[in-house]
């Protein structure tokens, strides 16, 4: 039986206009209705997954900025469970601008986004972004959950392969974003916290189902009972999926849950917040 359904946004659950369809917000208020929890896993600051959330009907928790913080969802409060030192996060992009050319930062403090000069990367309906005018004023941010770095080239495997190898004191992951090179604490992955969440609703991996579409998401799809990944998804999270599903714009999770919860009651008619 599943009990936990974990989610990424950008590239899974959203379409590529970055909203959610009336089939999923349905679907997803049915698998609740039948007892399943909905926990948005995803590389966004709560700020971003909490109007999401609203406008999708989802509530609860929800694990965010690549596992750093816990989010409720019906409040403003959440928790970091995993902050990235400011000092780490500027020794970081210290060695990323010797191995990048022209790559420049931002600071994720779980409350705004604090955008270093040149930063070229825009994240869809973020509107908490404070432009500094200078690197020092990141390294002065209240706090720190995320470095991000955008570069002007292209992202690829091997260039993230070629910066884990020089970075052995941060985890690296790339979620989408042209250009952008995303970096946590060393150890801090949505499956950690997501694990955490799920041990303390006494549910064990083989009742959660993950849906997933980018490496940051590989964690939770091979720590879950069951890993579907949408048809757009990066190689290797196809790769390492027990289930491919239909393509984010083509409702690919609305799919999978429709199939696995086609006993459930529906609903009258549920739509978007938007």
């Amino acid at each position: 039986m599943i009990s936990v359904i974990a989610v990424d946004l950008d590239g899974t659950l959203l379409r590529s206009d970055s909203t959610v369809s009336a089939r999923t917000v349905a679907v997803l208020a049915r698998a609740t209705a039948a007892g399943a929890r909905v926990v948005v896993v995803t590389a966004r600051p709560p700020r971003f997954t909490r109007m999401l959330a609203a406008e999708a009907g989802i509530s609860g928790v929800a694990v965010c900025s690549n596992g750093a913080i816990v989010a409720d969802l019906g409040t403003d409060a959440m928790e970091i469970v995993g902050p990235l030192p400011l000092e780490t996060a500027r020794r970081t992009a210290a060695l990323l601008v010797s191995a990048l050319p022209g790559v420049t930062f931002t600071v994720e403090t779980g409350h705004r986004a604090l955008i270093g000069p040149g930063y070229g990367h825009v994240a869809t309906r973020d509107r908490e972004r404070f432009p500094a005018e200078t690197l020092d004023e990141l390294w002065a941010a209240e706090s720190c959950v995320k470095l991000l770095a955008w570069t002007p080239e292209p992202v690829t495997d091997a260039v993230l392969d070629r910066l884990r190898s020089l970075l052995a004191e941060v985890d690296i992951t790339h979620s989408g974003g042209k250009g952008l090179i995303e970096i946590s604490a060393a150890g801090v992955s949505k499956v950690d916290a997501l694990a955490r969440l799920c041990a303390g609703w006494g549910v064990g991996p083989e009742q959660v189902i993950a849906f997933g579409d980018m490496p940051n998401d590989l964690s939770v799809l091979r720590w879950a009972g069951t890993a579907v990944a949408v048809a757009n998804a990066h190689p290797a999270v196809l790769a390492a999926a027990h289930r491919i599903t239909a393509s984010n714009d083509d409702d690919g999770v609305a799919l999978t849950l429709e199939e696995l919860f086609a006993d459930a009651p529906r609903l009258g008619n549920v739509t978007p917040g938007r």
